[in-house]
């Protein structure tokens, strides 16, 4: 009875959930299988239904859409760019006229007040690059640019060479009309002070000068600072002027074609047949084998050692098939000046580069091209300043032995020094030589007449190129000096001399060697006792 009663009253519970399920059964079919309105879509489309290619078409259009839309976008940003970089090139070319380009000054003509403006700016920003309102940093001691001094009569110079003094009356011309150009300058400043033009005020002249300093930076300018007596004995006056470099212009742009440019080196001789032999070991190897474009002329006095001459010669001819040389000899006493005058007058050829040449000079191929490129029929002549050799003796003194000539051949200041005081290695086309007149063949012996040729180029309208190359080298040979010189010139023969042996320390160690040997025995003595 009981069973019977509790199975009726879950029987209406159990009828209720069984048309619940079917009403849920029901749903799903309809919503999986039933088609909707003819306005509608399906959800999802089944493979094999007509709606297929419809919903495929649907997705394919939106995803168009979307690309569509992101190459909208970067057609935007690429406008933004575009934008930007033309804002860009406004701002630079501001600066660019704020502070032009060296080329626009020159090649814009058609607005003359501009191109003017435009250099002044460049001159005005030279100033505020250069060292003149504060200082610059430096890497090392050796990088600062040192002053100069100067007074009324005299410059005190740091680079002196051979020929300057550390003490001169500046010789130049230049530099003298630029020092009293500058002294000038400040007295009229002084004078024309600015303000009030109608308040007394002294009257300064060059005499008022005191003294002043100077120093040149290569790519911005010169600054000079000039100090003027003042008003009392403790006040001064201090003018700084600044003197600007101008933009580099351009003012040639050339090929130069050297393959058939010859060189016809010119050497007199008489006697030092082991030099000419050393002579043509370089010659051979510098200007046979490597260059290839040159002639020999050898101009000989006398008859002693000519054979030797003539036969060292000829050997180099045979071993290296050269045969473009020139051998000519004179019954009569040496002269440089004239030997290399009738070797220059010798040549029957065209137009020819003449080097004139000694038998102690060593050369590279690489100078040769320097004579070639420093010279020019009617335009310019090449006067090289050559570096001389020191005593190798003195400078590999301290050395097992000493070093091969080509490794002696380095320019430092303990190996030689710039012969700026030579005229004598000199190039320039045979034209220009006869034109100029030649040599001086009063001249005798050995020296004069080089400078007195150097002379004549420098009164000529002609370009003379005075420069040290890399390439040249006097090599070093005993000086002597003769008996029958006066007390004077044997005095001067034996300074130069002197300076030809070595350099200041290393003379100056030969001075005090027995002071040093004394202090390295006595070092020695006391190593053993301790």
């Amino acid at each position: 009875m009981m069973l019977r009663r509790g199975f009726v009253l879950l029987l209406p519970r159990l009828v209720g959930l069984l048309v619940v399920a079917c009403c849920l059964v029901s749903i799903v079919y309809m919503l999986a299988c039933t088609p909707k309105g003819d306005n509608q879509q399906l959800v999802l489309p089944r493979v094999h239904s007509p709606t297929v290619k419809e919903g495929y078409e649907a997705i394919l259009q939106e995803r168009e859409e979307q690309h569509r839309n992101y190459i909208i976008s970067l057609k935007k940003q690429i406008a933004q760019l575009k934008a930007e970089l033309q804002g860009r090139n406004v701002q630079l070319k501001n600066v660019q006229d704020q502070y032009p380009d060296p080329l626009d000054i020159r090649l814009d003509h058609s607005n003359p007040e501009k191109v003017q403006a435009n250099l002044l700016a460049f001159l005005r920003s030279q100033i505020d690059k250069a060292e003149v309102h504060s200082g610059i940093k430096l890497s090392t001691e050796y990088a600062a640019v040192p002053f100069e001094s100067f007074t009324l009569q005299k410059v005190y110079q740091l680079e002196t060479g051979l020929t300057r003094h550390p003490e001169e009356k500046p010789v130049r011309k230049d530099k003298r009309d630029e020092l009293i150009e500058v002294i000038e300058l400040a007295v009229g400043s002084l004078n024309n002070p600015e303000g009030n033009s109608n308040a007394k005020h002294r009257v300064y002249t060059a005499s008022d000068f005191i003294e002043g300093i100077y120093r040149t930076e290569k790519d911005k300018g010169t600054l000079y600072e000039l100090t003027f007596k003042g008003d009392t004995k403790h006040q001064f006056k201090k003018i700084v002027l600044f003197r600007p470099f101008g933009p580099v212009m351009k003012v040639k742009n050339e090929d130069v074609n050297m393959a058939d440019t010859l060189i016809n080196v010119i050497v007199p001789l008489a006697k030092r047949a082991s030099k000419f032999r050393q002579f043509m070991q370089n010659f051979r190897e510098m200007g046979i084998q490597q260059d290839g474009r040159i002639h020999l002329t050898v101009v000989y006095f006398g008859k002693e050692q000519m054979n030797e001459v003539r036969a060292i010669l000829e050997n180099t001819s045979k071993s290296a098939n050269f045969k473009n040389f020139t051998f000519i000899q004179l019954n009569e006493e040496f002269s440089r000046g004239k030997g290399l005058d009738i070797g220059a007058r010798y040549w029957k050829g065209n137009n020819v580069v003449l080097f004139f040449c000694d038998v102690d000079i060593y050369f590279t191929a690489e100078f040769l091209n320097s004579c070639r490129l420093n010279t020019q029929p009617g335009k310019k002549v090449f006067y090289p300043v050559l570096f001389s050799q020191y005593n190798p003796s003195i400078i590999y003194g301290h050395h097992d032995s000493i070093p091969s000539l080509e490794q002696q051949l380095i320019i430092k200041k303990e190996t030689g020094f710039w012969r700026d005081f030579g005229f004598g290695m000199t190039c320039q086309y045979r034209s220009d030589f006869i034109n100029i007149g030649g040599f001086d063949l009063d001249i005798k012996g050995w020296g004069g007449e080089d400078v007195h040729l150097y002379r004549k180029y420098l009164h000529s309208n002609l370009i003379v190129i005075r420069t040290p190359v890399r390439g040249l080298f006097h090599l070093w040979h005993e000086k002597q000096c003769l008996d029958e010189l006066t007390p004077e010139q044997y005095k001067m023969c034996m300074q130069s001399k002197a300076m030809n042996e070595g350099s200041h320390g290393q003379l100056g160690m030969l001075v005090f060697k027995q002071e040093i040997e004394t202090h390295l025995h006595r070092q020695k003595l006391s190593d053993k006792k301790t």
